[in-house]
């Protein structure tokens, strides 16, 4: 089909105004799945440290009628450990001009690109926390480390081939060993293990490709939320629960810890421990530009790595 010779279409025609969306879309995750589910303590030393201790033995030895007293239990000392700060920062610069033009989708690009600058930190604040990475005390010349998640849990995990625990005192990072597939009987025997340290874990904290294995499992449960029929549900976090002998998960999925491991947690026994909190700075200005830093500084806290387990060195597609 052919139009009319002269006819002037918007081919030909000038000045027509554009068309721009006043939405902008980004599909960016901000989820922080392990901050959202542990505790959160503030802290006023960019060194900070807590006490563990543990029960004696079970003891099954019967007493005499009327027998004496003649030697005493050992009484065991606390333990002292730490962890550091970990300063992050983000920062931006602007144009002034920019705050006299029309801009599709903000009213002031300096608040929405420190907006975004807030939301990229504490994805940055998240993936440090459930790192493998040993603690570092710093200098005037070393930035300080906080001990990540992965150099925390020694008595309770299972690794592969050539893998090797920490100390557990976040000082040094674990070993990685040689990568196999998530299997259920990984997950019961880390589950089993915690409990007989006395943990109880109640979340399961995995990445993006173990989600669906574990998935698969023979212990999801199959009805995964009792939803009211009656009025609308939020799901919040998650909807898988999976079902062991030693208590129930709720299986979270991380974007960004380690898909390599997957952690058993135990919400009571885990912080971030605060000395900044998320803050704006205004740098100096010297031309026509706003300056600005957005900055965080914290560390790890766990009160007891007993408490929680890791299956690690998984396979990760």
């Amino acid at each position: 089909m052919a139009i009319v010779t002269n006819t002037f279409t918007s081919f030909d025609a000038k000045g027509i105004r554009e068309s721009l969306s006043d939405i902008i879309s980004s599909i960016a995750p901000e989820e922080v799945p392990f901050q959202s589910n542990i505790g959160s303590k503030s802290v006023s030393n960019t060194y900070f440290e807590w006490s563990t201790d543990s029960l004696a033995s079970v003891s099954k030895t019967a007493q005499i009628d009327g027998d004496d007293v003649g030697s005493f239990d050992s009484t065991a000392a606390t333990t002292r450990v730490g962890n550091y700060t970990h300063i992050l920062r983000r920062t931006l610069i602007v144009a002034d001009n920019l705050a006299a033009q029309d801009l599709a989708g903000r009213n002031d690009e300096l608040s929405y690109q420190m907006a975004k600058r807030g939301k990229e930190i504490k994805r940055d604040l998240e993936a440090v926390l459930t790192d493998n990475n040993a603690q570092v005390a710093g200098n005037s010349s070393t930035a300080r480390e906080t001990g990540g998640l992965g150099a925390w849990i020694a008595t309770n995990d299972v690794f592969g081939s050539g893998g090797a625990s920490p100390t557990g005192d976040g000082t040094d990072a674990r070993t990685d060993g040689t990568q196999a597939a998530f299997t259920e009987t990984m997950l019961k025997t880390a589950m089993q293990a915690a409990y007989t340290s006395g943990g109880e874990p109640s979340i399961l904290m995995v990445g993006p490709h173990n989600k669906t294995v574990v998935s698969g499992f023979a212990g999801i449960a199959a009805q995964r939320y009792m939803a009211p029929s009656d009025s609308p549900t939020t799901i919040i976090g998650t909807a898988d629960v999976y079902m062991s002998d030693f208590g129930t998960l709720n299986v979270v999925t991380n974007r960004f810890s380690r898909d390599r491991d997957a952690f058993f947690l135990d919400p009571e026994y885990a912080a971030v421990a605060t000395l900044r909190p998320i803050q704006q700075v205004e740098l100096a200005k010297t031309g026509d530009a706003e300056k600005r830093m957005i900055l965080v500084e914290a560390g790890l806290e766990i009160l007891n790595e007993g408490a929680h387990a890791g299956v690690f060195d998984l396979a990760t597609s």
